[in-house]
């Protein structure tokens, strides 16, 4: 693979330290990813924002936790280690939703697995105090951003405490963490200790005594939480109420150890401060001492983010936790700056592959009020309709699409996170535009079930918006004489899906008229309103009991159930449907979802024993 020559990386050596002229880093950064110079990643956004503010950064990318020179690597730093397990939580990385060891990560060279270990960020924080005994310790990415807070854990079905109160890490940078992490380190640098850093947004620390903390909210303590699912769903929806940079306030709960504080949010970055961050000089490549390619970076390597943020509130995604509600966009500028560059690119062949955020059709949108008054309260932007007081007006995403066709070298534009479709419905020109400009032959989407009783617990509009978007959808195709479809997003196994409410699922699938290759188990991840339902069984806002699948049978009964087609789950399909008295769709009619007689499983022949 070629290198561009212009823009050099972060030193992972001691060696590019040394041609560099440095005798050490300011900052190390150690994550669970390998290192990729390219604005998709974590790590490679905090190196360079760190370093455009005049800090010597140095990283240090999956190191050998079985070898305790690894995290000396780059000496001892002048300020602080910084550490993230990565991209992606490193138990969600390094195990499926039903618990098992995956056989490869995409973040690895070569697609390798079991690079990183499990609790990444709090093994990798125990082996820097094992060699460093006083240098300040700051966490974040996912992973503990998420786990800020007395958490249900799904790998060890229990609640666990914060993070801080078991790794020996001083400080959590939770959210996406620019400004916050520079605020940090340049007081570091001007002398104060990191325990008397206290009143910075978007920071959680952990401390003896509360002192002289005013105007604060104290969650149920780290007992109570454990023992009481009660008390843990009310800690739950008073974290999660006060995650807004207007109006959130501090949150303090106790451990037995020690006492856990978070600072409200940080305010949203301007566009201006989203445009510096993705002008700064990212070689778009992995780091040279590479061999092998970095999967994750084949799907972002010609994508573009446009803003971060999301307001569609779905009980299952982490964003609100970590991102936030509200759009933080770039400027069209900025975008066509970015574009024009990945053009010189020797494999630039002609396609930008997205433009988007975690859903791509809320570039520049939300409502006035956000902006001094922060998000509703007691509301959603989205459900269980569009509020009629969001500005639904698409025209700045159509116009910056638009200019982005007109840069020399791109042939396509492509949206390929996907779109809510609900919004997208609430302005008919911009669907007539993706349709006709920005779809590659399928579209993403993302209705998630077909229960009212599960979309509701997801917070997502019901099955009948969703089949109004995919009517308008093909005859606005049909107008345009284009044959694209959808690819919809289905989640299986989510608190509140009962078997009846997942065979209702099936017998819509089967009406749909063809496969379903995209189901997502659900997996309970810390800091989401699902996981809070699935460990205790209630929903924090309505007070009311859910249910919840929680065996690996009936987690796994589901899923088949949505891909009923398979030869391999024809036992646990017709296990389903008599538990749930539906033998009417066991025979050889054309409403039936399986036949009487389990099919043969064709398997490749083996290579015969000598």
């Amino acid at each position: 693979m070629s290198r561009p020559a212009r823009n050099r990386y972060l030193p992972m050596t001691k060696d590019e330290l040394k041609a560099l002229g440095w005798d050490r880093c300011d900052v190390v950064i150690v994550s669970g990813d390998a290192y990729v110079d390219h604005p998709s990643f974590g790590v490679a956004i905090i190196g360079r924002v760190l370093e455009k503010a005049g800090f010597r950064v140095g990283i240090i990318a999956q190191p050998d936790v079985t070898d305790k020179t690894s995290f000396s690597r780059l000496g001892e730093p002048r300020l602080c280690f910084c550490v993230t397990s990565g991209n992606v939580d490193s138990m969600v990385n390094n195990y499926t939703a039903n618990k098992r060891l995956r056989s490869d990560d995409d973040y690895s060279p070569g697609n390798r697995p079991h690079m990183r270990p499990d609790r990444a960020v709090t093994v990798y924080c125990n082996k820097i105090r094992e060699t460093y005994k006083t240098i300040p310790i700051i966490t974040g990415g996912l992973e503990a951003s998420l786990r800020r807070f007395a958490h249900y854990d799904y790998w060890d079905d229990k609640v666990r405490q914060s993070i801080l109160a078991d790794a020996p890490a001083d400080m959590i940078v939770y959210g996406m963490g620019e400004k916050t992490i520079v605020d940090v380190v340049g007081r570091l640098k001007n002398g104060e200790r990191i325990a008397d850093i206290t009143d910075i947004r978007g920071t959680t620390y952990k401390t003896r005594k509360i002192g002289d903390l005013s105007d604060f909210i104290e969650l149920p303590d780290f007992k109570a939480v454990s023992t009481d699912k009660r008390a843990f769903a009310e800690a739950f929806k008073t974290f999660y109420d006060e995650q807004d940079p207007y109006y959130g306030h501090t949150l303090v709960q106790r451990h037995p150890k020690t006492i856990i504080v978070q600072n409200p949010p940080a305010l949203p970055l301007t566009t201006a401060e989203m445009d510096a961050i993705y002008d700064l000089p990212y070689t778009r490549y992995p780091h040279p001492s590479y061999k092998e390619d970095i999967p994750a970076l084949r799907t972002v390597r010609f994508s573009i983010t446009s803003h971060r943020g999301c307001f569609g509130g779905c009980a299952f995604c982490a964003i609100t936790a970590h991102q936030g509600r509200m759009i933080q966009s770039r400027s069209q500028e900025s975008i066509l700056r970015e574009i024009r560059a990945l053009t010189k690119l020797p494999e630039f062949k002609g396609t930008i592959s997205d433009i988007g955020g975690p859903t791509a059709d809320m570039y520049m949108l939300g409502c006035s009020k956000r902006s001094t008054q922060g998000m509703c309260r007691d509301k959603l932007c989205l459900y269980p309709e569009p509020c009629p007081n969001l500005n639904k007006d698409h025209s700045r995403l159509i116009t910056l699409l638009n200019e982005v066709r007109k840069v020399p070298g791109v042939k396509n534009v492509f949206i390929g996170s996907g779109i809510r479709y609900d919004l997208a419905m609430q302005d008919e020109q911009y669907l007539y535009h993706i349709c006709r400009q920005n779809v590659s032959g399928q579209l993403k989407v993302a209705p998630e079930h077909v229960s009212r009783n599960v979309t509701d617990a997801m917070c997502k509009p019901s099955i009948e918006a969703y089949d109004k978007f995919v009517s308008k959808y093909r005859e606005i195709n049909k107008e345009l004489g284009k044959e694209q479809y959808i690819i919809p997003y289905f989640i299986s196994a989510h608190p509140g899906c009962t078997l009846k409410d997942a065979i209702q699922l099936a017998e819509y699938v089967r009406d749909m008229g063809y496969y379903v290759e995209q189901v997502q188990d659900f997996t309970p991840t810390p800091s989401t309103l699902s996981t809070c339902m699935y460990y205790t069984g209630y929903n924090p806002y309505t007070g009311q009991e859910v249910y919840v699948p929680k065996s690996v049978e009936e987690r796994r009964m589901y899923r088949a159930l949505l891909q009923y087609k398979n030869p391999e789950n024809y036992d646990l399909v017709k296990k389903a449907l008599i538990s749930a008295n539906r033998k009417d769709l066991i025979g050889y009619g054309q409403n039936c979802l399986i036949k009487p007689v389990r099919p043969a499983i064709y398997k490749k022949p083996g290579r015969r024993k000598p």
